[in-house]
């Protein structure tokens, strides 16, 4: 019996290599690119599988809102500093995948460590990466994914954000500048729970973004994005009257 088809909103790097997972299980893929009318899509493919957003963290809002009725039981999100709230306000309750590959134009996938997922679809986003040997696993419960949700966002905001300072890879961040990190990444933990409401252990966060790092001690710490991530934690900070003076040292610092 043939597999109902998997969408996927937005076609970039990301979506390919999901693309080849899907496509090596067994499922018809179908992407839905900028300029496609996606509520003439949902037509045409009322039932899919799963409908994967791939789209570019920037625009996941104008994304979630413009999701067809048909769909919602069926989304999958993958971008980097999601929070619950991103989908919650637009009452969605979406299968999560925290990535932990990169892919960059021109190379394979890298894995750091196994991405974590949770929700209704997560067997089918494990079993696709695990038909192209990346490695995944399947969390327990909603408490578990945000935790993993706010290791990744404290992960990707510590070292883009103290890169900006020191630059080099994040094996050399620990070892010539850990206090500027810890420095860095308590700030954005404070702000994490801010976003969430939530307290966190932020030793255990910190550990388990060490975990990360030794999956890729030569990862390099500030990606193309960090000037933007900075400035949107700084901008978070302010709407939620949180002190943040290591991040604002490094924006002086830098600008």
């Amino acid at each position: 019996m043939s597999k109902k088809p998997i969408i996927i909103v937005g076609m970039g790097e990301m979506a390919g290599v999901f693309a080849r997972g899907f496509l090596r299980s067994g499922y018809p893929v179908y992407p839905v690119t900028r300029q496609m009318d996606i509520q003439q899509q949902a037509k045409i493919i009322p039932e899919p599988e799963l409908v994967l957003i791939a789209v570019a963290e920037k625009d996941i809002q104008e994304s979630l809102q413009s999701i067809p009725d048909q769909w919602k039981e069926s989304l999958a999100l993958l971008q980097n500093e999601l929070l619950p709230n991103d989908w919650q306000q637009h009452q969605l309750n979406p299968t999560v995948i925290s990535v932990w590959f990169e892919k960059k134009k021109g190379q394979d996938s890298k894995v750091l460590i196994p991405s974590p997922a949770y929700g209704s679809k997560a067997k089918v986003l494990l079993d696709s990466l695990a038909s192209i040997d990346i490695a995944a696993r399947e969390l327990n419960n909603a408490e578990e994914l945000l935790f993993e949700l706010v290791v990744k966002n404290v992960y990707i905001l510590t070292t883009n954000i103290a890169g900006l300072k020191t630059g080099g890879s994040v094996s050399e961040l620990w070892s010539d500048h850990q206090p500027l990190a810890r420095k860095v990444a308590t700030e954005i933990i404070l702000l994490q729970e801010k976003l969430t409401g939530e307290k966190f252990d932020t030793a255990k966060l910190i550990e388990a973004m060490l975990v990360a790092f030794n999956g890729d001690p030569n990862h390099g710490c500030m990606g193309r994005s960090a000037p933007a991530r900075l400035q949107r934690a700084l901008m978070l900070a302010e709407q939620h009257h949180l002190n943040v003076p290591t991040l604002k040292e490094i924006a002086s610092d830098v600008n």
